[in-house]
């Protein structure tokens, strides 16, 4: 009995992962910021738009704000760039942190990094939390975003 225990805990190791069916398809149900000293904010709107996507080996993101327009001009273009984060890799997962090794982004200065969330999976729920760092939007301030995504299939 003592070895059947043992065994099982080997195969399911110690992550939250395990047991649970970390990959599938997620739609985005929210989107908060919370700056140092300031109140929470949804910079993508209080209806963002965009998936995630776990395979057994690769994540994928594409996010965008609730309420986006063509850009016309270069400067509307550019600002497109704001409203929006995409992201791929391998990934893996190590205890409760969720790391993407970012081979392609929306921002360059992604790409060749290790992108680590804290993560938690209840029910069909999967919330992503950064570790606190410069928010992009303003690099002067700190910022630590949770995101929450529901599991569709």
């Amino acid at each position: 009995m003592k070895t059947s225990a043992l065994l099982l805990t080997l195969l399911l190791g110690t992550s939250p992962a395990f047991g649970q069916a970390l990959p599938g398809t997620y739609k985005i149900v929210s989107f908060d910021v919370q700056l140092d000293g300031a109140q929470s904010l949804n910079p993508f709107g209080k209806a963002p738009k965009g998936y995630i996507i776990l395979t057994k080996s690769t994540f994928m993101s594409m996010l965008t704000g609730d309420s986006r327009s063509p850009g016309k001009t270069a400067e509307e273009k550019a600002a497109l760039l704001d409203s929006m984060i995409a992201y791929t890799g391998p990934y893996r997962v190590e205890g409760d942190k969720l790391i993407v090794d970012v081979e392609a982004s929306w921002s360059q200065t992604w790409a060749g990094t290790a992108q680590s969330r804290t993560f938690s999976v209840e029910g069909n729920r999967l919330t992503l939390v950064t570790d606190r760092a410069p928010y992009t939007r303003d690099p002067s301030k700190m910022a630590i975003l949770k995101l929450v995504f529901e599991k569709i299939e």
